[in-house]
């Protein structure tokens, strides 16, 4: 009987300190825990300017006339003038191009409330020049002018009509671009650590933005301003 109550005090007292192990070493991991569960978000900013490396210009301009066979002849006439304008300014023929005329006839209109206009026939046409020397094409349009010296009536006001400026390397640029945002993260996320007397861990996560590209300003569209955003999590340890 003293035999049965001994062992069963060495077991009570066996599976005490098993329960207060278990404890300890279940505190110490919820503890652990703890310290994983801090973090911090940072993000990391690369901003760069680069030259556009394509141009579109489309030059646009209007002729009217009343007999279809005479329009033709003075788009061919206008085409040929413009074409040796750009060509004259150093701009390759094979960058020129041009779209099929748009005509309207007024007096084929169902609502026309125009029957006084001068020219029963109005034509418009796009030319059009795509080039990558940006420095050749700005020289050209400087010297615009002189198209209208030559009784070209110019239109510019179509959306159609509006210069484009590209910036097609941008594969090239990102590499560079993401690791500067990244290290610009690491700093931030290192100055807030030592600012909260914690030591800055491992990465919990990383995201990178989407790359962005605009115009710098609005007098200098053929600058562009790339820019992307990566946001990084870290562990903070003590």
């Amino acid at each position: 009987m003293n035999n049965g109550k001994s062992q069963a005090l060495i077991l009570g007292i066996l599976l005490c300190v098993g329960l207060i192990g278990m404890g300890v070493v279940l505190g110490n991991a919820a503890i652990d825990y703890k310290k994983l569960d801090r973090t911090v978000s940072v993000k990391g900013l690369s901003e760069r300017e680069f030259e556009a490396d394509v141009v579109i210009w489309p030059i646009q301009y209007a002729v009217a006339s009343n007999a279809v066979n005479e329009l033709y002849e003075e788009i061919e006439q206008t085409n040929l003038q413009i074409s040796n304008f750009l060509t004259s300014n150093n701009i390759q023929s094979s960058e020129i191009t041009f779209s099929m005329p748009a005509i309207i006839d007024r007096s084929a209109q169902q609502y026309s409330y125009d029957d006084a206009a001068k020219f029963r026939y109005t034509a418009s046409q796009n030319v059009t020049v795509y080039s990558n020397d940006i420095a050749t094409v700005r020289a050209a349009m400087a010297k615009i002018a002189d198209i209208g010296k030559q009784g070209i009536v110019l239109t510019g006001d179509d959306y159609a009509a509006q210069t484009e400026y590209l910036f097609t390397k941008l594969n090239d640029a990102k590499p560079s671009m993401i690791e500067e945002a990244t290290k610009e993260a690491r700093m931030v996320a290192e100055k807030f650590a030592a600012d909260s007397n914690s030591q800055l861990g491992k990465i919990m996560t990383a995201t990178q933005g989407q790359f962005s590209i605009s115009e710098r300003d609005k007098n200098n569209p053929h600058i562009k301003k790339v820019r992307v955003v990566s946001t990084v999590k870290y562990y903070l340890t003590d």
